[in-house]
């Protein structure tokens, strides 16, 4: 347990001399953000994912045999442009890897300007999701989560993928001490796994019983939040920079 809440605290106040410096933290973050956007998408825009593309084809596979309440061609866009996104990601990195907090503030301010016109548009079809409303924020959205899971794929930071936990559970389960594993880092597993929970639940919270536009503008501000701290601790000398490998 002590290590559990030493590897905790290490990861929410990551020490000076960390190799990774204050990543940790703003990409939990960003774990967070993924929560909040997989519950406006899957609640609010009939049953797809932007993040989860995992969950994606497999319902693309339930769609094409006919399955009531899910939609071929929208996991099909939302894989489109994730991939898309993704790709404008690995470009940016392959420009932006040589410092990578400069490579996080970029991508985070292009994910705030797609999310701020994703909170425009919920806004402006004020809680009528037609199909145009619909689609244009599977894209919006989705563009954003591809880039920001190729740049967090770059960062190289363990544990902190933002946007897919199979590999961080299956870690937690098969690297402990009962499994005869190790058990590395499992404070930072565990935050990861509760800051998707956490944005899941304020995510469906705000969309059920409020509106997609007030989860998208909490989404949004944190964005914004991330965006500017990383550009203020991404000094030209800061020791976490570098890449990884």
């Amino acid at each position: 347990m002590r290590a559990l809440l030493t590897d905790a605290a290490r990861t929410l106040v990551p020490p000076r001399a960390d190799r990774h410096g204050p990543l940790p933290p703003l990409m939990l973050t960003l774990t967070l953000v993924t929560g909040i956007v997989d519950a406006v998408s899957y609640l609010g825009l009939g049953h797809v994912f932007v993040a989860n593309m995992t969950g994606n084809v497999v319902f693309l596979g339930f769609a094409l045999t006919g399955a009531q309440g899910l939609s071929a061609s929208a996991s099909l866009v939302s894989l489109a442009v994730f991939l898309t996104g993704a790709l404008a990601g690995g470009r940016l990195a392959t420009r932006l890897v040589a410092h990578r907090g400069r490579l996080l503030a970029v991508a985070t301010g292009v994910q705030t300007v797609l999310f701020g016109a994703a909170a425009a548009t919920a806004a402006a079809a004020d809680g009528r999701v037609t199909t145009g409303v619909e689609y244009a924020l599977i894209v919006l959205l989705g563009l954003a989560m591809g880039l920001q899971n190729a740049v967090a794929r770059r960062l190289g930071v363990p544990d902190m993928t933002t946007t897919v936990l199979t590999l961080t559970l299956t870690g937690l389960a098969a690297d402990s001490t009962p499994a005869g594993g190790a058990a590395p880092r499992p404070g930072r597993r565990i935050l990861s796994v509760l800051a998707m929970f956490l944005g899941a639940l304020i995510g469906a919270l705000l969309v059920l019983h409020t509106h997609l536009a007030a989860a998208l503008g909490l989404a949004l501000l944190l964005l914004l939040v991330t965006a500017l701290v990383t550009h203020h601790v991404s000094t030209a000398d800061a020791h976490w920079a570098p890449p990884t490998s």
